[in-house]
């Protein structure tokens, strides 16, 4: 009589453990991150530095500028953010100091070029959104 006691008390724990987690359950509400445009774009942009560097290291004169870099003047900022003078004038910078990487008549070593335009992406980003500047310090080609 004593074990029946025992499991059905038992037994009455353990649906009642089960019917408050689901109530817990029931009232979670998950705010999932979604990246802005310009988020997207800094990461893309980002992976295609990390080609365009090692092109570089292997002696490879890159040709081609990434045509989707000029999203930087359009694409959507977080909510929290705004095309100020500042990320205007940089962006600006950014796009000519990029498009001299592939100008093949430069005196400048292409290595020189590549990094002049990574260290312009780590001005800026001081200026307001310091979290990536690790992320893109290695970028630099040392």
């Amino acid at each position: 009589m004593l074990d029946r006691f025992v499991l059905l008390l038992i037994s009455l724990c353990l649906l009642s453990c089960n019917s408050d987690k689901k109530e817990v359950k029931d009232e979670l509400v998950l705010d999932m991150y979604e990246p802005s445009e310009m988020s997207l774009l800094m990461n893309e942009m980002f992976e295609i530095n990390e080609q365009i560097k090692q092109d570089i290291i292997d002696g490879k004169i890159p040709e081609n500028f990434p045509l989707e870099f000029l999203e930087i003047h359009t694409a959507e900022m977080s909510e929290f953010k705004d095309r100020n003078e500042t990320f205007q004038t940089y962006s600006k910078l950014f796009i000519e100091k990029e498009q001299d990487i592939f100008e093949t008549a430069s005196n400048e070593e292409a290595r020189e070029r590549f990094n002049q335009a990574i260290n312009l992406c780590i001005s800026c980003h001081q200026t307001e959104c310091t979290g990536p500047i690790p992320r893109i310090k290695k970028l630099l080609i040392k």
